[in-house]
């Protein structure tokens, strides 16, 4: 029996083994399992690779940067971006894949407007890394924004009305407002949002989180990460299946 999985900490609210084991059932795979590698610190990776079945493995929250020192090789996209969410294993050897990005792209685009020419990405972990990588490729100007002062970064205490009416594009890649402390968003002046503003958050679960709300409220277009972790999880499997890669 070939063994998937995920790594990563907390995993409270995993998508992925639901997701891959509905579709192994409704494509009759039989011969694969997905499970979840709960690890507290990325020193306990070892032990999950112990598992002989072990095939390939999906990496997420806090992991996806700290897990490259035990790749034997990396994929030259996921190497750009500098952060890792997908492992293949090829004769004991880990390769790095980074699926995010094209996920994330495809899913963006319907909503994308002409007038969407700078964005603030909230968030600095692995996440941003994949974001920012897309909106580079795509021409958009960006800033991080994050809680502690960084070099060509906002804090969420600077952001004002100018930033927020020039920053069109609004991503949160943090994991803030998902369930189950639903009550939570990113502290930004929503107020001077605008119906020409898009509000993109890689959370899922709610399919409507505060922050999403919010931006909805003022007139804004809004979208959600179900689609991204959809296609990040379909272009897994094809990673996982396909000699090329």
């Amino acid at each position: 029996m070939r063994l998937f999985g995920l790594i990563g900490y907390p995993l409270t609210q995993s998508f992925s083994k639901k997701y891959f084991t509905e579709k192994f059932l409704k494509e009759s795979i039989i011969d694969a399992v997905y499970e979840l590698f709960e690890i507290e610190n990325i020193g306990l990776l070892n032990s999950v690779l112990n598992n002989k079945n072990l095939c390939g493995f999906n990496v997420t929250i806090p992991y996806k940067k700290e897990v490259i020192p035990f790749l034997s090789s990396i994929d030259s996209e996921a190497e750009a971006i500098g952060a890792c969410n997908c492992i293949k294993i090829i004769d004991g050897k880990l390769k790095g894949f980074n699926t995010d990005a094209s996920a994330f792209e495809r899913s963006l685009l319907p909503l994308l407007k002409l007038h969407h020419k700078n964005a603030l990405i909230l968030g600095t972990g692995g996440a941003s890394n994949a974001v920012s990588f897309v909106l580079k490729k795509l021409g958009i100007d960006y800033k991080f924004v994050s809680r502690t002062e960084k070099p060509d970064s906002y804090t969420y205490e600077q952001l004002n009305r100018n930033i927020i009416e020039d920053n069109t594009l609004i991503i949160n890649t943090t994991p803030l407002g998902s369930f189950p402390k639903v009550e939570n968003a990113p502290q930004l002046p929503y107020e001077y949002l605008t119906p020409i503003h898009y509000l993109y958050d890689l959370v899922y679960n709610p399919p409507v989180t505060l922050f999403l709300q919010k931006g909805w409220e003022r007139g804004a277009a809004i979208k959600n990460g179900y689609e991204m972790l959809v296609g990040q999880a379909e272009l897994s499997w094809q990673i996982w299946n396909t000699d090329s890669y």
